[in-house]
Parts: C-alpha cells; sequence; structure tokens
C-alpha cells in the first residue's frame, strides 16, 4: 500500500509544479502562462491526494 502513497505524494507536488508553471508563477517552461496546464495540475494533484487518501484508509483498515 506504500506505493500508492509515494505515488500520490509525486502526484501532487507534479501537479502544484504544473499549477504553478500554468499560473506563470513558475517559468523557464513552454507550460509557462498557459492556463490549460494549471486545470491540468490540479486534476492531477487532486488525484494524488485521492491515492494518499486511498493508501492511508488501506493501512488503518
Amino acid at each position: 500500500m506504500w506505493v500508492r502513497g509515494v505515488v500520490g505524494v509525486l502526484f501532487i507536488l507534479v501537479g502544484g509544479i504544473w499549477i504553478a508553471q500554468g499560473t506563470g508563477v513558475l517559468g523557464g517552461s513552454m507550460m509557462s502562462g498557459h492556463g490549460q496546464y494549471a486545470v491540468l495540475g490540479a486534476i492531477v494533484a487532486l488525484i494524488g491526494v485521492a491515492l494518499l487518501v486511498w493508501a492511508w484508509r488501506k493501512r488503518s483498515g
């Protein structure tokens, strides 16, 4: 079950980077300033949160 947790954390980190790039906060990429990447980042981050919750519930249940 720890694999789900690790993948969840990675998804949250990648999603956060994509959100920052999509909103223009983090520059230096072709993704910078393009809002669709912020939306995709939010979706990826939410999937990461869901994976973490799933892993935590499996562990404690």
